[in-house]
């Protein structure tokens, strides 16, 4: 068996993959941008907010995302700090987009979490966090905008902990908040890191930090605020969790930073203990067993997202893959697991955002992109491997809101099954048909509302086809597991509608939960799943 060479593993070594998220507004598209400043990724940090003449986030690149300030698909993007190769993956906040997320995080090794000070453990916090714990993967906690009011220091603390049940362990402690906020005290140095709000674009500055004993500081913080900090490092030191890194690593506890991204205080501090404190790309799971970087020479990847028309110079589908073993080469021909033939790997880019860039070679623990001729779907393994091996496959969502699509200009027939189809392989939208009625009838299912909204802007902009939306009662969707089934014998409530799926998968679509259970009675032996497979 070939050996992996030490070029490739020290490449390795050096790969951080990370996911960020949060609930919407609390900070973590600024953030990403200032680790970008510190890589030297961008000159100048963009804003989602503003008026339409501003710069948008780096990181948002679709249109739809500039005019509602919001991000609606992830991004990916990379730079080098110090002796580290980071790959950030940038998320959607808005839970209509959390399935978007939930497939990300499965190509992250860990995730950084931006939660407001001055509204704690959110809604979209909560449901973006159990995705990381169903992972076992680390989470560390940025509590951003200190520069505000914010809520009481052990109050958020408690917060994250009660919320989400996992332990925190702050590395650093806030002095103020607000227009009393004078910076943070970090533990392990016992000095206290300088608040200044003057790098606002920049990464220019020195943080001054100055010893708690140092006479200097009393003219940097009042009598009442140090006496308060004392008191309060007390009671953390006598009360808190120790910093374990074995538990960080198991996702069992959170190391936790205080500072604001906006005015860049406390970023750099962060992504230094960050870096440390995580690690370099881990096994992954496959039918195979472990595969893991450090032993496996082949190259070997998944697929993990899908985008068409991230450019409107380059009308093509990229294919987002996450390198879980090996070297990658431009143009190396691979084995597509799911395709059971031999693919070429052609227009392999990194990205910033939408801006890309064509590369040559690429490690384990790198996301890249390439060009996608219609046969890659998410979930797909890919391997220069003689061993034949998969990688666990991503689950798809139920879908929880329906509606009847119908394009307005019956002449434009073509683009509208093209777009919609196209659409429904990045896996933002579900698209089923009415069951023995043939394509005219097309109903399309996603997770959050927004996405219809997505959908009518991106086929009106990218496919110029206009469509009209129906929203229908259904609400609940259940895969037919024994597809040996008569459908057409099959007996259900009135509530009821039978359909299939891209694959000709039979399926039904319920108003009410409890027409489910009465449907399984109804027919002997019939074995109803809420997960597509």
């Amino acid at each position: 068996m070939s050996q992996i060479s030490n070029e490739v593993k020290e490449q390795i070594k050096k790969r951080r993959t990370f996911a960020i998220i949060s609930h919407p507004d609390a900070g973590k598209t600024t953030l990403t941008e200032k680790f970008l400043l510190y890589g030297g990724a961008i000159n100048q940090a963009g804003s989602v907010k503003g008026k339409a003449t501003a710069r948008h986030a780096v990181s948002d690149w679709m249109e739809i995302e500039k005019e509602r300030g919001i991000s609606v698909t992830s991004s990916v993007l990379q730079f080098h700090y110090n002796d580290y190769c980071i790959n950030i993956l940038d998320t959607p906040g808005h839970q209509d987009f959390s399935e978007d997320t939930y497939r990300t995080l499965m190509a992250a090794d860990s995730a950084v979490m931006v939660i407001d000070a001055s509204k704690g453990v959110e809604a979209q916090t909560r449901k973006l966090f159990k995705v990381c714990t169903m992972r076992h993967i680390p989470i560390f906690t940025f509590i951003n905008k200190m520069d505000r009011e914010a809520m009481d220091t052990f109050e958020l603390l408690d917060d994250i902990e009660n919320e989400l049940g996992i332990a925190t362990c702050p590395i650093n402690w806030p002095i103020g908040s607000g227009k009393e906020f004078r910076g943070v005290y970090d533990r392990a140095s016992k000095k206290v890191e300088v608040f200044s709000d003057t790098h606002k674009g920049t990464t220019q500055g020195e943080v001054e930090k100055v010893a708690l004993n140092d006479p200097e500081l009393s003219w940097l913080i009042t009598d009442s605020q140090k006496l308060q900090l004392e008191e309060e490092m007390e009671l953390q030191d006598g009360a808190g969790a120790v910093f374990d890194q074995d538990l960080v690593s198991k996702g069992e506890l959170s190391p936790v930073f205080f500072g604001s991204a906006l005015t860049n205080f406390g970023v750099e501090t962060f992504l230094q203990h960050f870096l440390k404190m995580t690690s370099s790309p881990l096994p992954r799971k496959s039918d195979a067993g472990l595969i893991d970087p450090m032993k496996e020479p082949d190259f070997s990847a998944f697929v993990f997202k899908i985008q068409a028309n991230m450019n409107k110079a380059h009308r093509d589908r990229i294919a987002f893959m996450r390198i879980c073993s090996g070297e990658f080469e431009a143009g190396m021909d691979v084995w597509h697991m799911q395709g059971g033939k031999k693919v070429r790997l052609s227009q392999p880019q990194q990205l910033m955002a939408s801006e890309r860039k064509m590369i040559e070679k690429a490690y384990g623990g790198d996301i890249i992109g390439v060009f996608d001729p219609g046969i890659f779907s998410i979930g797909d393994t890919l391997t220069a491997s003689a061993k034949r091996f998969s990688y666990e496959g991503i689950p798809t969502f139920a879908p929880e809101h329906f509606a009847r699509v119908r394009q307005v200009d019956t002449m434009k027939r073509k683009q509208f099954i093209k777009g919609i189809n196209q659409i429904a392989q990045e896996g933002a939208i579900q698209i089923f048909q009415e069951y023995n009625t043939g394509m005219e009838e097309i109903i399309v299912g996603v997770v959050g509302v927004l996405q219809f909204d997505v959908l009518k802007y991106r086929l009106e902009n990218e496919y110029n086809v206009e469509i009209r939306l129906d929203t229908l009662p259904y609400e609940h969707i259940r895969w037919i597991e024994n597809t040996e089934i008569d459908m057409d014998r099959l007996t259900g409530t009135s509530d009821m509608k039978k359909v299939k799926d891209l694959k000709d998968r039979p399926l039904l679509l319920f108003v009410n939960e409890w027409s489910i259970r009465m449907t399984v009675d109804r027919n002997e032996g019939l074995i109803l799943s809420e997960f597509g497979r």
